[in-house]
């Protein structure tokens, strides 16, 4: 029977390997506060030019169809939507990221009173900027046909 030891440089590979693995999970939360920073500045406390210059990268690709690329289209959607909705907010549920990913699971009120929407946001980090972003969102129902919250 054959004595299997850990190397020098099995060891060294494994130290490796825990370092980087603490790295990404680092980086995971970091990209997370940096969304959740950006998020927080642009659209609950409606300051749209300031987020953008802080948080967005040298381009900004849209995948909203309602919404054009780059920082000042989304500056102007801000400015619109909130005109539209003086006392919107969005009340974060989860933050999750993996790579250079990040998503947020939301619950946007317009205003009082309203039920709301769920909405799924997804953003890409690159160089600790944001320059991608894709979402989702689904009116919450007067019914559902379960006993389960969108949350």
């Amino acid at each position: 029977m054959r004595n299997f030891r850990e190397s020098p440089d099995q060891k060294m590979w494994t130290h490796k390997t825990d370092n980087r693995s603490k790295i990404m999970k680092d980086l995971r939360e970091i990209n997370k506060e940096l969304v959740k920073n950006y998020y927080e500045l642009s659209l609950n406390q409606k300051k749209p030019e300031e987020a953008v210059a802080k948080y967005l990268g040298p381009y900004y690709r849209q995948h909203n169809p309602g919404a054009g690329d780059g920082g000042e289209a989304f500056i102007g959607f801000v400015h619109v939507f909130a005109k539209m909705f003086p006392t919107l907010h969005f009340d974060f549920k989860r933050f999750i990221a993996e790579g250079d990913l990040v998503m947020v699971h939301s619950h946007l009120i317009r205003q009082p009173g309203d039920r709301g929407v769920a909405v799924m946001d997804i953003f890409r980090i690159e160089d600790n900027k944001i320059v991608e972003h894709w979402d989702v969102l689904q009116e919450i129902p007067e019914k559902a046909e379960n006993n389960n919250t969108m949350f």
